[in-house]
Parts: C-alpha cells; sequence; structure tokens
C-alpha cells in the first residue's frame, strides 16, 4: 500500500488482509467457514490456512431465540371427522420451534448456494450443533465444486478467536 494511499485512524494491517480476501484468485483457496445455531450464522473465512477468522457476513434469526410456547399455541386444533360425528384434536407433525430451525438452515443453504454458483466458495467448513447440523446438511445436500466438511460443536456463543481455537490448526 503506498503511503498517499493510508488513511489517518485505519487499521492498515487488517486493511491489507482484507484486500487479500476480497482480491482472491486461483492462488487462493476460496475456504468459508459457517458457524450457526438456531438464531445466529456467522460466515467466516480466513487469508491464511492458519490465520484467524474474518468475518464475511452474520445472518440473524431472533425467532430462534424465543422459547417454543412463544411460536405456538399451547393445544392443537380441533377437527370433525371425515366420516362421523367425532372430533379429535390435530397434531402437527412438526413442531414451530423445529419448522423455524428448518426454515432458518434453509436461508442459509440458499445464502450458500449463492456464493457456491457465484464461484465465491469453494470449501466450506460448517460448524453447529448435531441437531442444527444435520438440518443444514439436509438443506445442501451437494453443492457442485465445493468440498464441504463438518464439526458438529455449537460455537455459536464464542467470539471469532475463541471459535478459531476450535478449529483445525490448518484451515
Amino acid at each position: 500500500m503506498r503511503a498517499a494511499d493510508r488513511r489517518p485512524g485505519w487499521d492498515h494491517q487488517h486493511t491489507v488482509s482484507a484486500e487479500m480476501v476480497l482480491n482472491q484468485e486461483n492462488h487462493m483457496s476460496k475456504h468459508w467457514i459457517v458457524v450457526a445455531d438456531q438464531s445466529k450464522a456467522r460466515i467466516f473465512t480466513v487469508a491464511d490456512p492458519r490465520g484467524e477468522l474474518l468475518q464475511l457476513q452474520q445472518l440473524d434469526n431472533p425467532v430462534g431465540r424465543e422459547p417454543a410456547q412463544a411460536l405456538g399455541s399451547d393445544r392443537p386444533g380441533r377437527s370433525f371427522d371425515s366420516g362421523g360425528q367425532g372430533r379429535h384434536a390435530m397434531g402437527t407433525s412438526v413442531e414451530p420451534k423445529e419448522q423455524e430451525a428448518i426454515r432458518f438452515a434453509k436461508q442459509i443453504g440458499e445464502q450458500l448456494r449463492a456464493a457456491s454458483h457465484a464461484g465465491e466458495c469453494n470449501r466450506l467448513l460448517l460448524v453447529a450443533g448435531p441437531h442444527f447440523l444435520g438440518l443444514l446438511r439436509a438443506e445442501l445436500g451437494s453443492l457442485k465444486d465445493v468440498e464441504i466438511s463438518e464439526i458438529d460443536k455449537n460455537l455459536g456463543q464464542y467470539d471469532h478467536r475463541e471459535i478459531r481455537t476450535h478449529l483445525p490448526e490448518r484451515l
């Protein structure tokens, strides 16, 4: 970076790292690390395989933090029998809390598919608790030309430095 390009008050070392990530060419892997749970997903990358995580974006799902009681009624609806006089409770096949987690996993999957199709990502590390990881896996299926690996740990509550300590030394 030329001295004339430096701006007072900017962290120029961080700016260089961000430029390296944003100007990825064939010589650099487009590796994304997705740390997710039912209420938040953060997408990180690294400029160096042993380097720190750099956050690219965050998807929030505030409904995922709601208690199950707040998402649906406490009693199922009622229905008449199709062949008689009886009435019975109608059960839902999926609880509202689970349905919301599925919806959020689908939103994350759409975001990752779009990035894959745009050529922004060719390696993906999914980090989530076992249940949510299963939902993400179901939504992603197989992405063409994307190598996917997984870690079944719920690290969503940690900052990027703490998350990095739970990941392989070399990404």
